[in-house]
């Protein structure tokens, strides 16, 4: 903010700090207790709608026509016309925009200069009246009663722009909802996606638990955790870097169907795609496999392109490129991904240095000491998915990748697992659970290797007492949302996200 905007901002701010002393010294209070609201602008709209069907027609188009029912409205005052002795107010509530039309003469003598011309933009109030349609057409509270439930000390961003600077966004998130209606309705569309997922596992049998978010070992995924103290105990705890090795205790506890919709905490980096805090899906099922889980993503997506956005054509918001997650989707094996990509249906035979040099000639960058399987992935990932736009199973992942699932019976070097990739970045990945705590334990100390602190006891303990074959699965609620919405960027779908403090 500019040296020019703080003195305004002070100025404006000095202005309507000496309105609410006034206020105050006038015996009124500027920010009440409540006010009872009997409708919103939405449902004010439908019961003027109702109404009017009532009415015989042409009263009804008459510009005459009796006023409507009565309601009590509140929200945060958008813009105010003052023309002598009424002026036209829209107020935002939680469902949108209503236009109030407020007479000087309908208010108790003198309330209409001494108080209601002296209210300020964004300030929040509650009014009373009957609904009318004005001339133009548009439906209207005819306000009888008004009230100031809370007083805005600080001006709202210029209103025809709102806020531009991104990380003002960001840090004044309420601001952005207020002046912003496309990042309002992403986030209304956020929360009904949620919405539907529960609804689409629940009709599937599934229950909805919750695990802990402290973990004394950081399990589930290969990932930096975020370390904290717990001073009851003396010891160090981490934030769950995954929801998986307790939801699959309680596939060993008898609960056949689990789902959580958690928070998880990767101390990892910022980007357009990952913030360190982000929403999380697991799903796990007994009596299926990878294979299962397929099915089930696949109909969760088609459930929500159904039920909330209404189509399954996606247009992604920075180039008009249209994902379309109708019909099946394709299905290939990460190595003919590979070969293809490579050029080379030898690849899996070259030693560690051909794949080296050949990565050098493909122009990507790759740890000279990375192992083998590592450098077909810095592959995969940097030449193969960022290509992988349209919705796409990839199966048969390396065994070396992930060590909670089972091995493929025809190729054990590979896994029963798929991961979808759509738009470019993988959005569920799924496996055949790993059930046999022998194999588990095995590939469980092949990836903590020297770190046996790191390997979680109590789980294997847990495995050993029996875990039935299941599948699961983890989806990325945030970059599904990007996704779903076409958004650019992980913290447009994020409401406050991570963010360096500010310099005082």
């Amino acid at each position: 903010m500019s040296e020019a905007q703080t003195d305004n901002t002070s100025d404006l701010m000095a202005v309507r700090r000496k309105k609410l002393d006034d206020l105050r010294e006038r015996g009124m209070d500027p920010f009440r207790a409540n006010w009872d609201q009997t409708h919103t602008s939405k449902t004010a709209l439908e019961a003027y709608e109702s109404f009017e069907k009532t009415l015989p027609p042409a009263e009804s188009e008459d510009a005459h026509a009796p006023d409507g029912p009565e309601v009590s409205v509140a929200g945060r005052i958008l813009t105010f016309r003052l023309m002598g002795k009424a002026s036209f107010v829209k107020i935002l509530d939680r469902d949108g925009v209503i236009q109030l039309y407020v007479q000087r003469d309908a208010l108790p003598e003198g309330v209409y200069n001494e108080d209601f011309k002296k209210l300020d933009l964004g300030d929040i109030i509650g009014v009373r009246g009957p609904l009318f349609r004005t001339k133009t057409g548009e439906v209207t509270v005819r306000v009888q009663n008004y009230a100031l439930v809370s007083k805005a000390l600080r001006p709202l961003p210029e209103k025809f722009h709102g806020l531009t600077d991104s990380e003002q966004i960001y840090r004044q998130r309420y601001l952005d909802l207020i002046t912003n209606q496309d990042s309002r309705q992403r986030f209304l569309t956020r929360s009904k996606i949620l919405q539907e997922i529960r609804k689409y596992l629940w009709g599937k049998e599934f229950v909805e638990v919750e695990t802990p978010s402290l973990h004394a070992v950081a399990g589930g995924a290969a990932a930096r955790p975020f370390i904290t103290h717990f001073n009851a105990l003396d010891c160090d705890f981490y934030l769950r870097i995954a929801l998986e090795l307790h939801l699959k205790r309680m596939l060993v506890g008898g609960f056949d169907r689990v789902f959580e919709l958690g928070r998880v905490f990767r101390n990892e980096g910022i980007s357009r795609r990952h913030n360190p805090e982000f929403t999380m899906l697991e799903v796990y099922q007994a009596y299926t496999d990878h294979r299962g889980m397929m099915t089930l993503i696949h109909g969760l997506l088609h459930h929500i392109c159904e039920n909330v956005l209404g189509t399954y054509q996606i247009e992604r918001a920075d180039d008009g490129v249209v994902i379309d997650l109708s019909g099946d989707w394709r299905e290939v094996e990460y190595s003919q991904l590979i070969k293809e990509t490579t050029g080379d249906a030898d690849w899996f035979t070259r030693s560690r240095e051909e794949k080296l040099a050949a990565t050098q000639k493909f122009g990507i960058e790759v740890n000279p000491e990375a192992a083998d399987y590592e450098i077909t992935q810095d592959v995969y990932e940097k030449m193969i998915e960022p290509k992988l736009i349209q919705p796409t199973f990839v199966t048969r992942i390396p065994k070396e990748l992930i060590p909670l699932a089972k091995l493929n019976a025809s190729n054990d070097g590979t896994l029963d697992i798929f991961e979808l990739a759509i738009n470019g970045q993988e959005i569920a990945p799924a496996y055949s659970e790993q059930n046999d705590p022998i194999i588990q334990r095995q590939m469980l100390e092949e990836q903590v290797g020297e770190e046996r602190q790191n390997l979680d006891e109590d789980f294997l303990v847990a495995l050993e007492h029996g875990m039935p074959p299941a599948g699961g699965m983890g989806v990325g609620i945030d970059r599904l949302i990007i996704l779903l919405t076409g958004a650019a960027n992980i913290r447009d779908m994020i409401l406050f996200p991570a963010l360096r403090p500010e310099k005082s």
